[in-house]
């Protein structure tokens, strides 16, 4: 009897945390609302400022409620563990590279422009400067953990906002440090700690690159060999919880391991299955990690304090979105992402409750000054999913993009996913030879430009939501897939194949190699570059050697099919070996 009620605290907390993910994933979907909203309103009612204050005159409530809100901290840490594993997993070096004036400058100026000003306010105010400056860069940084689920990573505002959260990100371990440096007594000691941090963490995370390099393959490699789906889950939890120790060891954030674990597996072939993998773990233990943000929120306190929480909340809401629309415009964004960008980014963060409690442990702001902010902040990861909704709605107000109505909509049509060069010169084509399209693309700078000549172009992302059911797919005669995303386009092609399953999917692929992974996907025909370009080239060099265009041109259509046929033959069979769903032999 001991044992089981030593045992029901964390049976109950389970329940309450499956079953709100039961209930809140399918009631929110199912009305087109983000389940952040939910699972922090769950926090709200069943933590220590909810029902669990009415405990003790109700002991029942105890199997309804979260008992020891503190228990529930490493799993929501580890929640945007995860979640930095699966954006890794969606990056490669090559685009991150290609992301470093954004990452080191937009990344840069928004922290420091918002977290300085901010600080300066808050000193004429009459907080003390090192607290004014505490404060001021703890409520500069945005929701990872909230924002990339929301806004992705493809479109112009993905990209903008996760530029600006990886430099935040990278700035984490450095902003405590200084926090630690400039508490009383504590200076030699903060500066010393930091700079060990940086050379440590810098060999560390150069051990990571080198070894994962190497490991990753083989040990994937190994795990899909056996088809057993337990063992590739404990290799992907071995990678990521190893890397994200790693870096934790020597004073870096754990989230930074975790975003190098899935850089590296987005490197290798298996990153598909990964992904797929991890994806309901990340789920709900982002659940957790937002759970426990709704029980921080006091609203007996709130009440009390109504003025100048909303107050607060008003006004670093309304200081940062303005902030970064400006940024934003400077560095050339258009107004409409810079617009959507300012507003989603407005909120405080998940760090920001790391940080206010680094400057209270340090003596820099009193307890209840960073009780005062962790409300606000804790309102403010409330209501990002409503400034995301707010973003777009002020977006398509500001520079409205076409799209099309209902009867448009109705009519069968080619639909072409991505508007750029790849995109525009398909439309052409289909055009020349009367067929019916619509190209749809999340660059708004993009459809403005196909618009402009004529192309028959909508914004929406084709990844998400519901833009191709708002296109007419369940009617059209086939989906071009045009976008140069390997990634997207796999995972895409997947989405489509499984909720259309007799759909012509036409796609671009980079190489052989990408397109045999496309037709492994459910792709009816994947077209790789590298591939029409040698047989363009020859074609070009026979005529001009002076062998006849009908020979020449049958040639070139025999070995395109010849080499389409294996290249579906290295789908179907060759890479790495699908993985058994279940154990049991039939």
């Amino acid at each position: 009897m001991a044992s089981g009620e030593l045992a029901s605290p964390a049976l109950s907390d389970a329940l309450v945390i499956l079953g709100s993910a039961g209930i809140v994933i399918p009631v929110f979907t199912r009305f087109r609302i983000t389940p952040v909203i939910g699972f922090i309103l769950i926090g709200v009612l069943v933590g220590p400022f909810g029902l669990g204050k009415l405990v003790f005159d109700y002991p029942w409530l105890a199997h309804v409620t979260i008992t020891d809100p503190e228990a529930l901290d490493p799993f929501a840490e580890f929640g945007i563990i995860l979640l930095l594993f699966t954006i890794g997993l969606e990056l490669s070096f090559n685009r991150l590279w290609q992301m470093r004036r954004l990452v080191f400058g937009l990344g840069a100026l928004e922290l420091l422009v918002i977290g300085l000003s901010l600080a300066i306010f808050l000193s004429m105010m009459g907080q003390y400067w090192v607290g004014a400056l505490a404060l001021g860069f703890a409520l500069a940084f945005s929701s990872t953990a909230i924002v990339l689920p929301i806004s992705g990573t493809n479109s112009p505002v993905g990209r903008a906002a996760l530029s600006m959260l990886l430099f935040e990100d990278i700035m984490i371990v450095p902003i405590i440090f200084i926090l630690g440096a400039m508490a009383p007594y504590a200076q030699a000691e903060g500066w010393g700690g930091l700079v060990d941090t940086l050379w440590q963490g810098a060999l560390v995370i150069a051990g990571l690159l080198v070894v994962g390099r190497f490991a990753l393959p083989r040990l994937f490699g190994q795990a899909a060999r056996t088809k057993s789906p337990e063992l590739f889950l404990a290799a992907s939890l071995l990678v990521v919880i190893g890397a994200s120790l790693a870096t934790a060891v020597v004073g870096l954030s754990p989230i930074v391991g975790a975003l190098i674990a899935g850089l590296l597996i987005a490197e290798t072939e298996y990153h598909g299955e990964v992904e797929g993998i991890m994806e309901p773990f990340k789920g709900l233990a982002l659940g957790i990690f937002l759970i426990t943000v709704g029980m921080s929120i006091d609203l007996t306190s709130i009440w009390a304090n109504l003025g100048p929480i909303v107050l607060a909340v008003v006004g670093v809401l309304v200081f940062k979105s303005l902030v970064t629309f400006l940024l934003l415009r400077l560095m050339g964004a258009r107004r409409s992402t810079a617009a959507e960008t300012g507003l989603l980014m407005a909120s405080p963060s998940e760090t920001t409750l790391i940080v206010l409690a680094a400057a209270s442990s340090a003596l820099l702001i009193q307890p209840g000054t960073a009780q005062f902010w962790q409300i606000v902040t804790a309102i403010g990861l409330t209501v990002t999913p409503v400034l995301a909704r707010a973003g777009r709605f002020v977006a398509r107000r500001i520079e409205p993009v076409a799209q099309l109505d209902e009867a448009d909509a109705a009519t069968p049509r080619v639909i072409v996913v991505g508007a750029g060069r790849v995109g525009r010169l398909i439309a052409d084509m289909l055009a020349a030879h009367d067929q019916p399209y619509v190209a749809i693309d999340s660059d708004t700078d993009m459809i403005e430009s196909a618009k402009r000549k004529g192309y028959r172009a909508v914004f929406g992302d084709a990844a998400r939501g519901h833009a191709l059911e708002n296109l007419g797919i369940d009617h059209s005669p086939a989906v071009i897939l045009t976008m140069d995303e390997p990634v997207l386009a796999q995972r895409l092609t997947a989405k489509l194949r499984k909720s259309h399953p007799d759909l012509p999917i036409i796609a671009r692929a980079r190489d052989a190699i990408h397109a045999a992974e496309l037709y492994r996907a459910g792709a009816s025909t994947a077209v790789p570059e590298t591939l029409e370009a040698s047989l363009q080239l020859s074609e070009a060099a026979l005529v001009d050697l002076g062998v006849a265009m009908g020979p020449v041109i049958a040639s070139i259509h025999e070995k395109r099919d010849e080499l389409r046929a294996q290249i579906q033959e290295m789908g179907a069979l060759e890479r790495r070996p699908k993985l058994k769903t279940s154990t049991a032999s039939t």
